[in-house]
């Protein structure tokens, strides 16, 4: 199967219909302010003025993503921590919109086996799928967790493969931007 090569994107992450639907789904899964200490409430209460502002920075290519607010969180029962990453509203806006145009051309690229943060795809389902094997007469499950994945994936070898399928110089500069906007913890 040949693989089709996107020249021409940029203009519908900044698509007023795309942020909109963009701003919902930042909205239905809710979330802690970032940096800028804007809640969604705070950002929705101004929506058509945010958004219309937020579309005139992408048009003009001025939009600059922040640093994102780190917090420890508990993970295996207290006894360790592991950081998250807290975008602003508005870059969790973009974040959305820019997967909303992106995630339909790598999404084929995905095997039917792949069931981590994809759309339509949930944890139930690899557990049917695991369940399925065992029946069958498989006896061995191996779980993969690579630790702190996120905060090691190297950039260069990623826009290397996004530029495989997405030549949009303004898409790439948009991702690099986010892949360098920085961590804030506390006031540094």
């Amino acid at each position: 199967m040949k693989r089709r090569v996107w020249y021409s994107l940029y203009d519908k992450v900044y698509k007023k219909a795309n942020l909109v639907s963009a701003f919902y789904q930042v909205k239905k899964n809710k979330g802690a302010p970032g940096v800028d200490k804007v809640t969604i409430e705070g950002y929705e209460a101004k929506l058509e003025d945010n958004l219309e502002v937020l579309q005139q920075k992408l048009k003009d290519k001025q939009y600059r993503p922040k640093p994102v607010r780190r917090k420890m969180i508990d993970k295996d029962n207290g006894k360790k921590q592991r950081p998250l990453g807290i975008p602003t509203v508005e870059d969790r806006i973009v974040q959305a919109s820019l997967r909303n145009v992106l995630e339909p051309i790598f999404e084929e690229e995905f095997l039917p086996c792949s069931y981590g943060f994809r759309p339509g795809i949930s944890a139930h389902m690899a557990l049917d799928k695991v369940t399925e094997h065992l029946n069958a007469g498989y006896h061995y499950v191996i779980d993969a967790d690579l630790q702190s994945y996120f905060d090691t994936i190297p950039h260069d070898k990623l826009e290397h493969q996004i530029r495989k399928r997405v030549t949009d110089g303004s898409i790439i500069k948009l991702i690099h931007r986010f892949l360098r906007a920085g961590v804030m913890v506390g006031d540094r």
